[in-house]
């Protein structure tokens, strides 16, 4: 039997997994409720769970939402995934990082001296976490498909098409979409386009 794995974003849970199982039928749908929250950690808990699922299944279909897509591209699991579907996947933690300092009124030299800033739109800005995201670029080499609503507020549209160009991933954006697809339109946008994209997959 096909595995999916879906990884949540942030404020999910792994109970969300439950609304992808009509659209993979035939397949094992399971979610993640990783524990950690940053992308070392929580990487190699999504990598634990990939390599147990492909030992049981083989290759397995990634469905990854907004920060739960980062912290997958940063899990090395490349040869495992059948398919990735990444639905408004955060794609420029750096960008989004300085874009929250500059909101904050917080300069560089400012985090690094005190190391961790609280804000008041209740992120924490931390010095380490930024100069772990410099030192490490995203690296992924898996098929993948992408999901864009044009109203995303966290990556801009050129950021998300300038890594599909680079990775040769299929780009499909929602106009009028937001980062979170949860309205009714937007949810059976979501779900068509998984429907569409897997009747096009040819046959391994």
């Amino acid at each position: 039997m096909k595995t999916v794995l879906y990884v949540h974003g942030r404020g999910g849970s792994a109970g969300e997994a439950a609304h992808y199982e009509p659209l993979f039928p035939g397949s094992k749908v399971l979610g993640l409720d990783y524990r950690t929250d940053h992308p070392r950690e929580t990487g190699a808990e999504i990598r634990a769970a990939a390599e147990k699922l492909a030992a049981e299944s083989g290759r397995i279909t990634l469905i990854a939402n907004s920060i739960g897509a980062y912290y997958s591209l940063h899990a090395g699991i490349d040869p495992l995934v059948r398919r990735a579907y990444l639905i408004s996947p955060i794609l420029d933690m750096e960008k989004l990082i300085t874009g929250m300092m500059a909101q904050a009124g917080v300069t560089e030299t400012e985090l690094q001296l005190k190391g961790v800033i609280p804000t008041s739109f209740g992120e924490d800005l931390s010095w380490a976490y930024l100069c772990w995201v410099r030192a490490h670029p995203l690296r992924w080499d898996a098929p993948t498909e992408i999901l864009y609503g044009s109203l995303d507020t966290f990556t801009p549209r050129e950021t998300t098409e300038a890594f599909a160009k680079a990775h040769r991933a299929g780009l499909t954006v929602m106009e009028g979409g937001e980062h979170w697809f949860h309205t009714e339109a937007q949810t059976v946008f979501l779900d068509d386009w998984i429907r569409k994209k897997e009747r096009n997959l040819k046959p391994c």
